[in-house]
């Protein structure tokens, strides 16, 4: 009853018109409607912005044209007509309506098209008259913000499809094609209005749309988290604890926080999509990989999903094109159901430090009161790995766990763990909150960006904490033994740069304040590509019982002498082909940030109690021949243009050189 399936689809409203750079909330745009406010989903949703200036609508008894709306005014008339009981278009009071507008019963055999109406809905000059089917396809193809649906039926396929495809009799004559829609963005609050090909041929045209099953998902999980609730205070009311009436009193009481926990899942779910669809063009063979390894398992059929096939993929790539939201959404769908089955299949569940997730799930009154009662709920289990996919499926995208399995070998779990690790000792939820907190403050764009470098650096420490050998993953521990460090390092970045470093570090700063954000999260995000380096600096610190500012400034000043900075951009930057390519740059990633902590080991060892950049010159001008051989060669290695995996090989192998030659 709290409309909750449209306020979870306007999150995906909110979201299309912050990547456009308007604020729903309070700035008017036009939209275009199917439904009527009697219906759950286009009432509330017709009501969630006081700034909707819609301009036209249907359902299957009226059309409903208002071709210039006063917002405040239609706004208050709308909500009147939502508390009429069984109200239809024809209770709306037309002395509201403007000029050129009315209200028109279905069953006319021609409408009157008004000069005001023919300009709203971008009809041709000579468009003085229509039949209703004509009238209502027109309406569907308005050149407007927003496509309200909150009807039942199919109203756009692709135009590959015959209308037979989209499976909806009814609608023949007035369905449109996704090319066809002039509409900026579509919010999806019924089911099934457009085709999933409809969706992707919009979505290549430019309009802004995820699908159904993203945007009305909000009801589903509402009634998820009140199954919990229920079995959840099952206990208390059984012990009598509770009496029934207080157990319905408690039950209403938490509603609006229900709501909160289940919106924010879908503000996730959209920033996921528009994550993964940032990095779609570049990271378009890991998408084609997952989808290959999927249907090899039997998990996922590419043609019933209209996911592209492998020609599509290789024309994709050839335009510089990635997947589009539709099909992102379908992705993250899928590898949420794979990756739930491998945590619910492992020890995660059971995990100390994961089982905080437990509580989370559920609203803050009831976190204390009934906590021993969480650990109890026979869907304990289920609950955890739930949001311990969701937790890092969000933030990760839905290529991250499947790579990282390959890459390291190690289990969805163990990677999930380490995943948790890395968040907990950047004290990532700090950073996201405060992105969040800039919604339209910022661009989306600076936002996916900073996200972006999060997302990098974590995999940077995920792939880090896995490659440790033999290493059994106690979360509590490991966060207990970087954290502090991490910290450290963080706050004196400043201190233990050396010049070049500093300039560039100070530089970021600048860039990040260009984009909106305030100083100390520019400095924060401008810290983050340091901070690749950070379990490598607090390791060596712990084992040589250094203060890690000590550890941290030898790092820095060597990898600035050995360039290795540089020479780990160019890892960074090798175009990744396929799986092996994929393996390969990690394996050198890996490999090169080992030799650069066996150095600074060394350096440290010779140069007991000297300053940094003393230190690091007096073991850099030692008669080595493997050294200076190396420091030649990495210096012509800089003038050359494209690396490529052989040359970056030879180059980290020859660290490894020097590296043995200093151990001798």
């Amino acid at each position: 009853g709290m409309g909750i399936t449209a306020r979870g689809a306007w999150e995906s409203v909110k979201r299309h018109f912050r990547a456009l750079g308007i604020d729903s909330q309070s700035q008017d745009f036009t939209c275009v409607g199917i439904g009527d406010m009697s219906g759950d989903v286009f009432g509330n949703g017709m009501l969630l912005s006081r700034h909707i200036r819609l301009v036209a609508a249907f359902d299957h008894r009226h059309i409903f044209l208002d071709p210039n709306p006063d917002a405040a005014r239609s706004y208050a008339e709308r909500e009147r007509m939502f508390a009429l009981p069984r109200s239809s278009w024809e209770d709306y009071d037309t002395s509201l309506i403007s000029e050129g507008g009315g209200v028109y019963p279905r069953s006319l055999k021609s409408i009157p098209v008004s000069p005001q109406v023919r300009e709203a809905l971008g009809l041709a000059a000579d468009v003085d008259q229509l039949s209703p089917m004509a009238l209502m396809n027109a309406i569907l193809k308005a050149p407007v913000d927003l496509l309200w649906n909150g009807g039942i039926g199919t109203y756009v396929k692709a135009s590959s499809e015959s209308h037979a495809d989209a499976g909806d009799r009814a609608n023949n004559g007035l369905r449109v094609n996704g090319n066809e829609l002039r509409c900026r963005a579509v919010g999806e609050g019924g089911n099934l209005g457009l085709t999933q090909r409809g969706r992707i041929e919009a979505a290549m045209n430019g309009v802004l749309v995820n699908t159904d099953f993203i945007d009305n998902s909000a009801g589903v999980d509402t009634s998820d988290h009140e199954v919990n609730i229920k079995i959840l205070l099952s206990a208390p009311v059984q012990r009598e604890e509770l009496s029934l009436p207080q157990r319905n009193e408690l039950l209403a009481s938490m509603t609006d926080e229900v709501a909160e926990l289940v919106l924010n899942d879908n503000y996730r779910q959209n920033q996921a999509i528009s994550l993964m669809e940032r990095m779609s063009a570049a990271r378009l063979g890991s998408f084609g990989h997952f989808i290959r390894v999927l249907e090899g398992q039997g998990l996922l059929d590419r043609a019933i999903e209209f996911l592209p096939s492998e020609a599509e993929l290789s024309d994709r790539k050839a335009r510089g094109q990635g997947l589009t939201r539709p099909e992102l959404s379908v992705l993250l769908s899928y590898d949420k159901i794979v990756v739930f089955n491998q945590m619910l299949d492992s020890d995660v569940p059971e995990d100390p430090y994961l089982s905080k997730e437990l509580v989370r799930y559920f609203p803050n009154a009831l976190q204390e009161r009934f906590a021993q009662d969480m650990e109890n709920h026979r869907l304990r289990r289920e609950i955890i790995a739930t949001a311990v996919t969701n937790s890092t499926v969000n933030r990760m995208g839905a290529t991250f766990l499947l790579r990282m399995q390959e890459d390291t070998g190690q289990s969805a779990a163990q990677i999930a763990k380490a995943y948790t690790i890395s968040r907990e000792v950047l004290d990532a939820r700090e950073l996201w909150a405060g992105i969040d907190a800039l919604d339209l403050k910022v661009s989306e764009t600076a936002q996916l960006e900073a996200l972006t470098s999060i997302w990098h650096l974590q995999r940077n420490l995920t792939r880090w904490l896995l490659n440790r050998p033999g290493e059994v993953l106690n979360i509590a521990e490991k966060v207990e033994r970087y954290a502090g460090g991490v910290a450290e390092l963080r706050s004196s970045l400043d201190r233990v740069l050396p010049e070049a470093a500093r300039a560039e570090l100070a530089a970021d700063v600048e860039q990040w304040r260009a984009h909106g954000y305030p100083e100390d999260m520019a400095r924060a995000f401008a810290s983050l590509p340091f901070l690749a380096y950070a379990l490598d600096i607090v390791e060596v610190a712990i084992e040589q019982a250094l203060p890690v500012s000590e550890v941290a400034a030898t790092y820095f000043s060597l990898s600035d002498a050995l360039h290795t900075k540089w020479l780990m951009d160019a890892v960074e930057a090798l175009p990744v082909g396929g799986r092996w390519h994929a393996q390969a740059r990690g394996v050198l990633r890996d490999e090169l940030q080992a030799q650069q902590r066996a150095l600074v080991g060394q350096v440290l060892v010779a140069g007991a109690g000297q300053p940094a950049p003393e230190r690091v010159s007096r073991w850099l001008e030692r008669d080595d021949a493997a050294l200076r051989y190396t420091l030649a060669m990495f210096a012509d290695m800089r003038d050359l243009r494209d690396l490529d995996y052989p040359t970056l090989s030879v180059a980290v192998r020859r660290l490894a050189q020097v590296v043995a030659s200093g151990a001798a």
